[in-house]
């Protein structure tokens, strides 16, 4: 295989999944890391050939990176991928801008066949899958993953430190977010609520059943968008999260396509809804008919 491939790296070093991604495309793997030298030594351990790093940002934004990792992938172009963490796609897209490269966004499979590209990836709400197959520069947007594991045999990638000019450009002000962020892609369980939810108050019988089952918890777009009881990087759907876990939990949601579109790698989905025609159930493979004010606490009790 002669094609290059890039990892665009923004300050946070999950990127085990990128990292596995590239190595099974089968070609030399470097990354572009933006960060402190302690992010840029994980990932030079984690598996890949070689790292460009950009030096300690000190209180320049990623943002003011953008035009140096564009200028050294643009070098030596080829398939660029990057997570799908709000840093590294500003990254991934100076990069692909440069390089005027196609961006291509939650794949279900990327895979190599010579110099072409190949990634398939659901379209039309998930009805349908398209495979794009790509000869030259390209960029691709996955889940992050994990932080790689070091290699237990020791040794690291090599290191080239290069100076970036970040136009004077720097963080005047910090302000903390008020929830916790949550990787949902990487939770083996997940609790997902719609609204047969009455209230934000009852959000606690949620996550009982969550810490009872050692889950997420995750919800439809209303309860985002609509109603914001919940943080957006909870909801999944459509223009959401995609997620794969064991096992999915769809309390209270109709099952709707755009919803459902997310959860379709679970491996196994328990639905709770009073409608026992409720679409969710043609999806589910546990299907519970009833009121999820009585079956969530006795299904809480019972995993305690």
């Amino acid at each position: 295989m002669s094609i290059n491939i890039w990892i665009v790296v923004a300050g946070d070093p999950a990127v085990g999944n990128l990292i596995d991604t590239a190595r099974s495309l089968g070609g030399q793997v470097c990354a572009a890391v933006v960060g402190s030298r302690v992010v840029a030594d994980t990932v030079a351990a984690g598996g890949v050939d070689k790292v460009v790093w950009f030096g300690e940002p000190g209180k320049a934004p990623v943002e003011a990176f953008a035009t140096a990792a564009a200028d050294v992938i643009e070098a030596t172009p080829g398939v660029v991928l990057g997570a799908s963490r709000a840093s590294d796609r500003v990254l991934l897209g100076a990069v692909a801008a440069r390089l005027q490269a196609p961006v291509l966004t939650a794949p279900s499979s990327v895979s190599a066949e010579g110099d072409t590209l190949v990634v398939t990836r659901s379209i039309f709400s998930g009805i349908a899958e398209e495979t794009v197959t790509v000869s030259g520069p390209v960029a691709v947007v996955l889940d992050g993953g994990p932080i790689p594991v070091a290699n237990p045999a020791g040794g690291s990638a090599l290191m080239e430190e290069v100076s970036a000019v970040t136009l004077g450009m720097t963080v005047v002000e910090t302000h903390s977010s008020d929830f916790e962020q949550v990787d949902l892609g990487a939770a083996p369980r997940v609790v997902g609520i719609g609204r047969g939810l009455k209230a934000p108050g009852d959000l606690a019988m949620i996550e009982a059943l969550a810490k009872a089952s050692r889950s997420e918890v995750a919800c439809s777009r209303p309860l985002a968008e609509g109603l914001d009881w919940l943080h957006k990087d909870r909801y999944i759907g459509v223009s959401g999260q995609h997620i794969a876990p064991e096992v999915y939990f769809a309390i209270g949601i109709s099952g709707q396509l755009q919803h459902m579109v997310g959860v379709r790698g679970a491996t196994t989905i328990v639905a709770i809804n009073s409608d026992p025609n409720a679409l969710v159930f043609t999806e589910a493979d546990y299907c519970l008919v009833g009121d999820l004010y009585s079956i969530v606490p006795a299904l809480t009790d019972a995993l305690r």
